[in-house]
C-alpha cells in the first residue's frame, strides 16, 4: 500500500494511512520484532468504518530509516509515535501493538495516557518474560555475530520466526518480506542494533504501573504462541484493570496475520467500550 513519510528527530519514518477520516477516533497500528507494517494487511481490510487508520513502520524496519545510532529502546520508540501524532494531527488515538509493539503500547499507556484512547495488546512482550531462547542465544554470541554474513544471521531469524506461524507457507512468504531490509551488511548491522535493544527490563519496570492504566484494554493472544506463552496474556489481564482476554484457538504468535477477523472483532467490541 502507498505510504507516506514523516521526518522524526532526523529520521524518517514510512507510515500508511487508510479507513476514512469518519467520527470515530483514529486507530494505530504498531507491529514488533523483526516486522513491518505488513503484519496489518489483512486486519486494517476489518477496521470499521469511520475511523482514521495509521500504520507505521518503527525505525528501522520495514521502509522507515536504519537507525544509525538511535536509541531503540521500547520508551524511545514510544516517544517517536507521539511525535508521529503530532506531524499528523493526531491528539489521541486507540493503539494496537503486536510482540515489542505491545511494550511500546503499554510505555504509551503509562506514560503518555492523554494519547492513548483505549488499547489493543496481542501477543504482546510484558514483564519479563522475553526474549525467547534462540534470540539470548543471539545476543550471548553477540560479539560474534556482528562480524558474521548476514545470510547467517536471517537463515537463523527465519527458522525461529517460521515456529510462530501455524501455515508454513503463509509464514515463509511474510518472513521474506520482514528480513529483506536485513539482507545487506548495513541491514545485519541494523538487525544486530535491534537484536541488543531487546530489554525486558523496560517491561519488568512498567509491571508495578500497569495497574494505573485508565484506557479500556483488550488483550488478544493466540494460544499455541511458542515465544510468549498465553500465559502472560492472562498476567496481563490480571494486572491491567478491566481488560478483557481473548485467546484464540490453534494460532500461535503471528496472531494478526492467521486470525485477523478475531483482532478486527476484538478491536470492534474494544471501541464501543
Amino acid at each position: 500500500m502507498r505510504g507516506e513519510f514523516v521526518d522524526v528527530g532526523g529520521a524518517r519514518l514510512y507510515y500508511y494511512a487508510a479507513g476514512s477520516r469518519g467520527g470515530g477516533e483514529p486507530i494505530v497500528f504498531i507491529h514488533g520484532f523483526p516486522t513491518s507494517s505488513h503484519l496489518w494487511s489483512d486486519v486494517v481490510s476489518l477496521v470499521p468504518k469511520g475511523h482514521r487508520v495509521v500504520v507505521l513502520d518503527l525505525l528501522g524496519f520495514g521502509r522507515s530509516d536504519p537507525p544509525g545510532t538511535a536509541d531503540l529502546s521500547l520508551r524511545a520508540h514510544a516517544d517517536r509515535v507521539v511525535s508521529l501524532l503530532d506531524a499528523l494531527g493526531i491528539n489521541y488515538a486507540t493503539i494496537v501493538g503486536h510482540d515489542i509493539g505491545g511494550g511500546i503500547a503499554q510505555s504509551l499507556a503509562i506514560r503518555h495516557p492523554t494519547r492513548v484512547a483505549r488499547l489493543l495488546l496481542i501477543n504482546s512482550v510484558a514483564f519479563d518474560a522475553w526474549p525467547g531462547r534462540e534470540v539470548k542465544l543471539v545476543r550471548a554470541t553477540m560479539p560474534l555475530t556482528r562480524h558474521l554474513p548476514a545470510t547467517w544471521i536471517l537463515s537463523v531469524l527465519r527458522a525461529d520466526l517460521l515456529r510462530g506461524y501455524v501455515v508454513s507457507e503463509r509464514g515463509s512468504h511474510s518472513i521474506e518480506q520482514y528480513v529483506r531490509p536485513f539482507a545487506s551488511e548495513a541491514g545485519r548491522d541494523t538487525l544486530v542494533a535491534h537484536l541488543a535493544a531487546l530489554d525486558s527490563g523496560e517491561t519488568k519496570a512498567l509491571e508495578p504501573r500497569l495497574k494505573d492504566i485508565v484506557a479500556p484494554t483488550a488483550i488478544v493472544w493466540g494460544a499455541e504462541d511458542p515465544f510468549l506463552p498465553r500465559e502472560i496474556g492472562q498476567r496481563l489481564a490480571d494486572a491491567i484493570r478491566g481488560a478483557t482476554l481473548d485467546v484464540v484457538p490453534d494460532i500461535r504468535h503471528f496472531t494478526p496475520e492467521e486470525a485477523p477477523e478475531r483482532v478486527a472483532q476484538a478491536l470492534t467490541s474494544l471501541l464501543s467500550r
